[in-house]
């Protein structure tokens, strides 16, 4: 599987033959979108830095929230979360992500803005192989409540996501509060490529995606 991010919490899963695409944004965040022509398409909310499927193709296959879903062979269970800590009562709901493809368990994470997750939700998502994390804060967990949420994962690579970077003109900060509380020193690439034979075994792996 190849694994390439476009900013915020956009990324695209290349699995044999098959493409799938997670929160697509619009050019007004301030970054470049990436083309629109996947097979898969999955929406964690309808804000406009996550939900740019309008123009996709029409024969591609868009999930929108909680339920499971198949094709092509990709796995996908949403479930449901809030986009923020007081019960989805400020920025409403968020749907988390689990794709499993290539015997490996990936976990995308949304616009999470719980500071913990709960027992039913820790069920649900199980094993995880990949975690996609936002870190960013003010919209969603930051740096310090993200390592929290890691503990309660323990999944055996991390992603960071949903951060400040050149370009971007929505309001979150960068990630170095989230590196200096994980302490683990990230591996940088531009894109990523795993198979499940390669997974770690013994300590989590960080990797962080350059633009």
């Amino acid at each position: 599987m190849t694994i390439s991010w476009y900013g915020q919490a956009c990324f695209r899963l290349e699995s044999k033959g098959v493409s799938v695409l997670i929160d697509p944004f619009s050019k007004e965040i301030g970054l470049r979108p990436p083309r629109l022509n996947d097979q898969i398409f999955l929406v964690t909310h309808e804000h406009y830095d996550h939900n740019n499927v309008k123009e996709v193709p029409p024969e591609s296959f868009v999930i929108h929230g909680p339920g499971e879903y198949e094709k092509s062979g990709v796995y996908v269970e949403g479930i449901s979360s809030y986009h923020d800590n007081v019960q989805g009562t400020q920025r409403g709901l968020n749907t988390i992500y689990m794709i499993r493809a290539e015997d490996m368990r990936l976990c995308h994470l949304g616009d999470l803005g719980q500071a913990k997750l709960n027992d039913e939700q820790i069920e649900q998502i199980g094993d995880v192989d990949i975690l996609f994390i936002p870190v960013g804060g003010k919209y969603t967990i930051d740096g310090k409540e993200a390592v929290e949420v890691i503990k309660q994962i323990e999944p055996k690579i991390i992603v960071p996501m949903h951060y400040k970077i050149t370009g971007l003109n929505i309001d979150v900060d960068g990630p170095q509060k989230f590196f200096k509380e994980i302490g683990i020193k990230p591996e940088e690439v531009e894109s990523y490529r795993i198979a499940a034979k390669n997974l770690p075994t013994e300590e989590m792996k960080l990797v962080m995606f350059k633009l």
